[in-house]
């Protein structure tokens, strides 16, 4: 008998304890993969793509993709560890392992406790989070000095070249900067500077992505269309698609459409006729215009308004601007200018005296952002190395560290190797369902001192409450102050993996049931 319809598959069910320690063991599974590249003594993982190539790597967010469990339930723990880790690189850019290894500790801490009543375990986990982000937060330390630059080469897994780098391409384009990678045409590394413009726009459809590792739409020297009135079908661009076409360009697209119209350059895309990307409009409220005038003003583009006259039927080519690069990710489009107009500082100068003359702080907070996209500057790391396998390793710990910079220099930074999680333990007092959670944040700590080869000194006393930031150094097994020392964590990225792991592991402990796909050779037993 074939089954072809999804409702027709064969289905198998698990209940109570027997569901819920299938699922454990899947997340297990996964967090044991994982866990072993946390710290400055994490281990690489090597993993067999799908064409049998073996991977090295030592990105957590990587090794949980790779993996796939062969039995239904186990898989279905580990996929859903596996969103806690995706939600957080998304939010903070790094942050996987740890998210991961949290959702792994709090899950054994909650099963654990039959005693206590799922509905008032949620209610401890969820008291306790909101505590330990409260001491998070007052705990932070603004970024100053080389903090900047430990942050990079701890997120770079302790390479302290790297993290040099990283950390000169920020104190260039500044915190609300934009730092990009790229491959190096040579085998060395470095950081290169280019004018650039970031719009607060992302991705509107994932078919439109040309990286799937990054999740990314990439352009290489394409036109720019900039509409601001509604295209409402795909006959008012034709001319223009045939002349991008024709001419082996790309094209991005700045405009509201008709969903026939993204249907259709969509079909187009995937057929590949055209490499195209479409992005809604810039800016905000009452600067809007301005904020598009701008972009067309950086771009050399011509911004087109029906409303007011223009006709879409009468764009030519050179109504498109052009740029080196365009890139689009979830939240936001980064285009690399081919040059900058000679008259750029005269008309920064007139914003500034319009910023200054705004009695408004609503409508400044607008100017404010168009002045940061016409003085942006783009930093591009170009990362090299002497074989593909070391390049892909190399890229990824780049991207971990671009991100967990850019979120120290938002929200500042507390002690790094889990020593900020374990001080929340220490000096947090709970009730018995809070110490769930409590209990669960130490995991970190202790995982980074058994990947050093270091005994874990953790106690059941609260003993060290007293000594914040304290930790041990991995390296030489000595017990330093951590800030001090420059082995620190983002803030924003402690949060995240703590928050995205309390949600998943707070909606799993909830189940009760598991119903599954049986595998082929089980329904054919």
């Amino acid at each position: 008998m074939e089954y072809n319809n999804p409702s027709e598959l064969i289905k198998n069910l698990n209940f109570g304890e027997e569901a819920k320690s299938q699922i454990r063991n899947g997340a297990r599974k996964l967090a044991n993969a994982v866990s072993s590249t946390l710290g400055a003594s994490g281990k690489c993982v090597i993993y067999e793509d799908a064409r049998g190539k073996p991977v090295i790597t030592k990105d957590g967010v990587t090794v949980a993709e790779s993996v796939v469990l062969y039995d239904p339930v186990e898989n279905i723990g580990a996929t859903l560890i596996k969103e806690a880790a995706r939600n957080t690189v998304k939010e903070a850019g790094d942050g996987t392992t740890t998210a991961t290894v949290l959702a792994d500790a709090l899950m054994t801490c909650a099963f654990y406790r039959e005693d206590i009543p799922i509905r008032k375990i949620k209610e401890g986990i969820n008291s306790a989070y909101n505590k330990v982000v409260k001491y998070l937060d007052d705990a932070s330390v603004k970024i100053e000095g080389d903090m900047l630059e430990s942050v990079s080469s701890i997120s770079c897994n302790n390479d302290a070249e790297l993290g040099k780098i990283i950390a000169e391409a920020y104190n260039k384009v500044g915190k609300d900067g934009v730092v990009l990678m790229e491959t190096s045409e040579t085998h060395e590394t470095y950081v290169d500077f280019v004018d650039g413009v970031q719009m607060e726009v992302g991705l509107k459809d994932q078919h439109f992505v040309t990286d799937i590792d990054k999740n990314k739409c990439e352009l290489e020297n394409p036109y720019i269309l900039v509409v601001s009135s509604k295209i409402p079908n795909i006959r008012k661009i034709q001319g223009i698609l045939e002349h991008v076409i024709k001419n082996k360009r790309s094209l991005l697209i700045v405009a509201p459409v008709d969903q026939q119209v993204q249907a259709a350059l969509l079909m187009n895309k995937v057929k590949g006729n055209i490499n195209v990307n479409i992005v809604d409009l810039p800016g905000f409220g009452p600067t809007k215009s301005d904020t598009l005038e701008d972009l067309a003003y950086l771009t050399g583009a011509t911004v087109i308004n029906e409303n007011l006259g223009d006709d879409l039927d009468l764009i030519t080519i050179e109504h498109l601007g052009e740029v080196e690069l365009a890139v689009t990710d979830d939240k936001n489009t980064v285009l690399t200018l081919i040059e900058t107009p000679e008259d750029l500082p005269n008309r920064i100068k007139k914003i500034k005296k319009k910023l200054k003359e705004e009695k408004n702080q609503f409508i400044a907070g607008y100017i404010k952002q168009r002045l940061a996209m016409l003085d942006g500057c783009v930093g591009i790391v170009k990362v090299g190395a002497n074989s593909k396998v070391e390049l892909k390793e190399k890229k990824d710990r780049v991207e971990d560290a671009i991100y967990a910079t850019k979120a120290a220099l938002q929200e500042g930074i507390v002690a790094g190797g889990g020593v900020a999680l374990l001080n929340a333990s220490q000096s947090i007092n709970g009730t018995e369902e809070e110490e769930i959670l409590l209990d669960a944040i130490v995991a970190p700590f202790k995982v980074i001192l058994n990947n050093g080869g270091v005994p874990c000194p953790i106690c059941d006393e609260r003993e060290d409450a007293d000594l914040p930031g304290f930790g041990i150094n991995v390296v030489n097994g000595e017990r330093i102050n951590m800030i001090e020392a420059g082995i620190i964590d983002p803030v924003l990225v402690t949060k995240s993996a703590l928050k995205n792991a309390v949600s998943v592991v707070s909606t799993i402990i909830s189940a009760d049931c598991v119903i599954s796909n049986m595998r082929t050779d089980e329904s054919n037993k």
